[in-house]
């Protein structure tokens, strides 16, 4: 006790030397503590007592202490008395009383005030069961724990109304304390912040240090924001780790939850761009604690509403077990567009769970139960069919059913390449384009045929065949010598041949010279060939035209023709022979007979129309 504390008291009556006649008579005052009833230790404080007008004396008692602790004398009348304490510490703590003395009698005694010390033991643990994310209307039970062994809590609301409970505590069988509040009918309406602190029995106004505060977080139906690491959902034990949470919506402040934990971190918002707020939460070098399912909420300031959840986000911490397993593919790690692929991940220590992670991949790994097969725990992921979007380096990971967010190390990564089609689907296109591209050759081939039909036709018109009604059939230029062998040369045979699919032979169909030919009659000869393709060309002797037309096969069939022409040109020196070549039918006409005349005979001319139908 300070020295200037001790003069205080000594100044102070007893109230046992108050006269009995007048205690109590006049109205009790008032009592309280600024900046309030609970100081931290170390910290200043001030009590505060108001009566009426015309008083002389206050005085203080404290609970356990001899009256009076605590008088202060008024040079003039008044209406309050205060005392000040620089420094709380638990000698202080206590519960205050107050009254005071006027000529006329003295005061009733005020109403009690407890003054608190805190931060004298350590700070207990608060947290809701089973979420701090409670549904409006739903209920959840806050619970004050500690392991110092204190005997109970004092469990406070913060905000308006402000409230306070005090609670017995509950021994553990493992020598903790705890006690339960269950809170119930949870709305949006205000902001539930509650903090816990704990006392010992024989000092109830000594308190430990304040929990952590803790926020029931009630969502609301606003627009979900969302939830990303850049890092990926797969990270290493010891990698640094953040979580970003941002919308459109443009909330002012963020809160991430971790389900099955208590913490509820918040962050203000910030506009990395126009239109988006976003807050992002470090979690620094990852450790098991980190590994779990994650989602986030935007909020206002100025209320105490809280958006719909964002979609979760697990985040894997990968190197937590000792094992690594090993990653294969089969057929192989090249395959092509449409194939069936299979990768197998294997592990030779017992394993319930196996993973499997996609290189750059926002989407979580896949999932499978692991199965005993040739001594190694295994499960095969099956990719069908696959795609272009299969391509990228793959790993897998095991894992226990108790905490499925720990992982082994990861296998050696395996690369996947993706590309071209199957062959069945190369024949397939192939047959589709030749579908498409045939009629449109045998349209373009059609037309062909029909412009050389055309031109063929126009040909035959300006070289007209043997037997057609004219009564000069022309002969070209041939015109009578009186040399024989110039008159041999001048013979000219014009041909005009047309065909549309060419081959390597011709062949010369000749009937059997006629020993009863008609001296007048015509003979005509069709050369059929079906491939060959002859062209228009100069005048030139029968058996020049023989051996351009004839194969060197058939040189006996030619050396026959020619005995049977010249044969029967001896017989008729005036009737004129016509060759027809037609690579179709074979016809035999009969030319009309020459004009008599006086003069000698000419030369016998002979014309080969060859004519394509």
């Amino acid at each position: 006790m300070t020295p200037s504390l001790t003069a205080l008291l000594c100044l102070g009556l007893s109230v046992g030397l108050r006269p009995q006649v007048q205690a109590g008579t006049l109205p009790k005052p008032t009592i309280w503590a600024e900046p309030g009833s609970v100081i931290p230790w170390g910290s200043p404080v001030t009590i505060w007592c108001q009566g009426t007008l015309g008083v002389w004396e206050f005085y203080l008692n404290k609970e356990g202490s001899s009256p009076p602790w605590y008088r202060q004398l008024s040079l003039e009348p008044g209406d309050q008395g205060k005392l000040s304490i620089p420094h709380m510490t638990q000698d202080y703590a206590g519960r205050y009383h107050c009254y005071y003395l006027r000529p006329t009698g003295w005061s009733e005694s005020s109403d009690p005030l407890e003054l608190v010390v805190t931060e004298v033991h350590s700070k207990p643990t608060l947290s809701a069961l089973p979420s701090p994310v409670v549904t409006s209307g739903g209920n959840v039970t806050l619970q004050c724990g500690s392991w110092e062994g204190l005997d109970g809590f004092i469990l406070t609301k913060e905000g308006e109304p402000k409230s306070s409970w005090t609670l017995d505590a509950q021994r553990g069988p493992h020598g903790e304390t705890q006690a339960l509040l269950p809170v119930g009918r949870v709305t949006p309406s205000h902001r539930w912040m509650f903090r816990c602190h704990g006392f010992y029995r024989d000092t109830p106004q000594v308190w430990s240090a304040p929990s952590e505060p803790l926020e029931l977080l009630v969502p609301g139906v606003s627009g979900k924001p969302s939830l990303l690491t850049p890092q990926g959902p797969v990270v290493a034990s010891g990698q640094s780790l953040t979580l970003q949470c941002r919308s459109d919506v443009g909330y002012d402040r963020f809160a991430l939850s971790q389900e099955g934990r208590q913490a509820l971190p918040q962050h203000p918002g910030r506009q990395p761009q126009a239109g988006l707020s976003q807050a992002d939460f470090p979690l620094g070098p990852v450790t098991n604690t980190h590994a779990g399912r994650y989602r986030c909420y935007g909020g206002h300031n100025l209320s105490s509403e809280w958006s719909a959840p964002s979609d979760p986000l697990d985040i894997l911490v990968a190197g937590w077990f000792p094992d690594t397993p090993s990653l294969s593919v089969q057929p192989g790690p090249v395959v092509a567009s449409g194939e069936n692929v299979t990768l197998l991940c294997q592990s030779g220590s017992t394993k319930e769970t196996f993973l499997l992670s996609k290189e750059g991949a926002a989407r979580p790994p896949l999932r499978l139960r692991s199965k005993y097969r040739g001594g190694h725990f295994q499960a095969e992921f099956s990719m069908s069919p696959v795609t272009s979007a299969h391509n990228g380096t793959y790993r897998c990971y095991s894992s226990l059913s108790s905490n499925p967010y720990l992982l082994s190390h990861a296998s050696a990564p395996l690369e996947l390449a993706v590309s071209g089609l199957k062959w069945y689907l190369n024949v397939l296109i192939g047959v589709s384009v030749a579908f498409v591209l045939l009629p449109l050759i045998l349209l373009v081939r059609h037309w062909g045929q029909s412009r050389r039909r055309k031109s063929a036709q126009g040909e035959a018109d300006f070289y007209p065949a043997a037997g057609a009604a004219d009564p000069e059939p022309k002969d070209t230029g041939l015109q009578s010598s009186s040399c024989p062998a110039a008159a041999t040369q001048d013979q000219a045979l014009y041909a005009a041949v047309k065909d549309t699919q060419p081959e390597d032979g011709v062949q010369l169909d000749h009937p059997q010279n006629r020993q009863d030919a008609d001296p007048q009659e015509g003979t005509y000869a069709q050369v059929n060939h079906s491939r060959s393709r002859l062209r228009r060309g100069v005048a030139t002797s029968p058996s020049s035209l023989s051996g351009r037309l004839l194969d060197t096969k058939d040189r006996q069939a030619e050396e026959d023709r020619q005995r049977d022409g010249q044969a029967a040109a001896s017989e008729a020196p005036q009737d004129v022979t016509y060759a027809q070549l037609n690579h179709s039918t074979f016809r035999r006409e009969t030319a009309p007979p020459a004009p008599q005349s006086a003069e000698p005979p000419e030369e016998p001319s002979v014309y080969a129309a060859l004519a394509v139908r």
